[in-house]
């Protein structure tokens, strides 16, 4: 991790922020969008106790806030010119006497617009249909008819689309999430089947439509505007409400192309095979899903409906099934939406727990930091203690008047070595650490006993303790850093005398021991006779989990730390009658330096 954790910390909230709501870099980041003669927004009251209202969800949501610069009368004419375009390109097969198509984009697009502008956007639903039909349509149906079939569409989708503006739905424009996917979806399907047989039941009543027709033509208009909706709603809001929709790169252009080819091999054949080979397009319409989740899988699925529109224009032929097509287009429309959104959410799942495992390893290493200076502050403290006996001892006999300057000299050079082996405490600590090897050599077991308990004779003498060691002729010397070994035995043998202060157990009995053992070992425990281990203690150390009234909870921790550095292992006999540790130290070669 880089040195900077607060910088991190923000970098990767300001990222989670984004994924988590739309994939996008300014999608509700928490700064204020100013725009001209529009209030500002603040993310905070969308997570409030109450909805914030529609239209400064959406003005948050939208990427491209230029557009709210613009006048409503500059938008609506954009989306009325947009409608009649999509409205001819889309003229296909058509049913009169109102040119119900298989495909009709326009519904889709109007949703969209008002989705994301607002209820200003209403009044042009109404005109948009009324237009299409003035310039798409060869023959008009009488104007009552048309006016009527208007006014429905435009009811219709406006009521769909106030639906999901309304703050107690929290419908998000830019489909975070599965939930919203799957709103729109339901709300398209019920608005598009009232839009449908509506329709089609008022040309059917004005007599422009045989009855015997009404079903095939409510289907056909059913699944125009599903399909409509399914495939341009999506991909519009998505378009808008994020900063890199459209990624063109090398594997984007091989996506499309493996479009082209499927496209090809259905529009290649005959008519009676069409339908067994539709299912190539869904090898790259889920490989766009799993490679760019929801963003993908849009963008993949608007260029399949226009390659199948383009296919049936341009190969002239009026035998095609187009809305059997269709109907095959709209189940994979709605597959690669929600293997397109499953994959955007588990991204987003994974980056969250990553951003959790980031910030538990920063947590694991702060406190690994700061057990690394308790072990510091613990071990120093040793040494400085027993130094700070000594001094009072000088400084008790030069105040008595004492003239044995020789005990006096002695004592002081006592408490200068303590201070150095503190320093050199310090510097080993580091070497551990750093896991350095550049301290290690062969050393005699009798003399790091010795030394140990010649360190601990003060708090041996002070808790009535006495330490008797029983090592094993010819043991072999063993190679460790013998400072830090020491530093482990000194640990153990403290910890008995403090646990028999404590209980009140009288006179104290240490027993050391050491003998070699299979594998080239040597293993040397060290029992007392006090209280022992509590039943629920266990032999993983955690730090900081000390039962002393004081304790750091280090102790051992440390010690198991240094034994397995060397090689070894460390662990506790539960038989004993008090408390009894083992540990086991690599043996030198005999060919080392004795």
């Amino acid at each position: 991790m880089p040195a900077s954790l607060e910088a991190i910390d923000q970098t990767d909230a300001q990222r989670f922020t984004d994924v988590m709501t739309s994939n996008a870099d300014d999608l509700y980041s928490g700064h204020h969008l100013r725009a001209k003669n529009l209030p500002s927004i603040s993310r905070t009251a969308r997570i409030g106790p109450k909805a914030e209202a529609p239209l400064e969800r959406r003005l948050d949501a939208l990427a491209i806030r230029r557009l709210f610069t613009l006048p409503r009368d500059v938008i609506g004419l954009g989306y009325l010119g947009s409608y009649v375009l999509l409205d001819w390109a889309s003229f296909v097969q058509p049913i009169s006497p109102i040119g119900i198509t298989p495909w009709n984009p326009g519904a889709g697009l109007g949703l969209a617009v008002v989705i994301l502008f607002g209820r200003r956007l209403i009044p042009y639903l109404f005109l948009a249909p009324l237009l299409a039909d003035l310039v798409n349509l060869p023959t008009l149906p009488p104007w009552s008819v048309e006016l009527l079939v208007s006014a429905l569409i435009g009811g219709g989708y406006a009521a769909a689309s106030m639906f999901l503006l309304r703050p107690a739905v929290q419908f998000d424009p830019a489909l975070p999430s599965l939930r919203d996917l799957v709103l729109l979806m339901l709300v398209g399907l019920v608005s598009a089947s009232f839009v449908a047989a509506g329709s089609v039941g008022l040309v059917t009543t004005f007599g422009l439509l045989p009855t015997h027709d009404m079903a095939a033509a409510t289907l056909r208009y059913w699944v125009g505007d599903l399909i409509g909706i399914m495939v341009i709603t999506p991909f519009v809001l998505i378009l808008l409400t994020h900063r890199h929709a459209i990624r063109v790169s090398v594997e984007f252009v091989i996506q499309v192309a493996a479009i082209c080819t499927a496209l090809t091999l259905i529009f290649g054949i005959a008519e009676e095979r069409q339908f067994q080979l539709f299912y190539a397009l869904f090898l790259p319409i889920v490989w766009m899903a799993i490679r760019g989740g929801l963003e993908g899988a849009s963008v993949g699925i608007f260029i399949t409906q226009i390659g199948l529109i383009a296919g049936i224009e341009l190969s002239g032929d009026g035998t095609y099934d187009f809305m059997a097509i269709q109907l095959l287009m709209l189940i994979l429309a709605m597959t690669g939406l929600v293997a397109g959104q499953l994959v955007t959410e588990r991204r987003n799942t994974e980056f969250e727990l990553r951003l959790h495992r980031d910030s538990l390893a920063r947590i694991a290493r702060r406190g690994s930091l700061g057990e690394l200076a308790a072990a510091i502050a613990h071990e120093i403290n040793q040494p400085l203690t027993t130094a700070g006996t000594y001094t009072r001892l000088v400084t008790d006999a030069l105040h008595a008047g004492d003239s044995d300057h020789v005990m006096v000299a002695q004592t002081a050079e006592k408490a200068a070595a303590q201070v150095e082996r503190a320093a050199e405490v310090v510097r080993r600590l580091r070497a551990l650490v750093r896991l350095d090897r550049s301290g290690r050599a062969p050393c005699s077991v009798e003399e790091i006993i010795t030394e140990t308990v010649a360190l601990c004779q003060p708090a041996l003498d002070r808790g009535r303790c006495v330490v008797r060691w029983s090592i094993t002729t010819d043991i072999p010397s063993v190679m460790v850093d013998m400072l830090q070994i020491e530093q482990t035995l000194l640990n153990i043998i403290r910890n008995s005398i403090e646990a028999i202060e404590e209980s009140c157990h009288g006179k104290g009995l240490i027993n050391i021991e050491a003998a070699p053992r299979g594998g080239g070992e040597i293993e040397i425990w060290v029992a007392d006779n006090g209280p022992g281990f509590p039943s629920d203690f266990t032999d993983r150390f955690l730090p900081f989990g000390s039962r002393k009234k004081e304790g750091l909870g280090i102790g051992l921790s440390l010690c198991r730390s240094i034994v397995e550095a060397h090689g070894g292992r460390l662990w506790l006999n539960r038989n004993a009658r008090g408390a009894e540790v083992h540990f086991t130290l690599p043996a030198a070669e005999e060919t080392g330096h004795e």
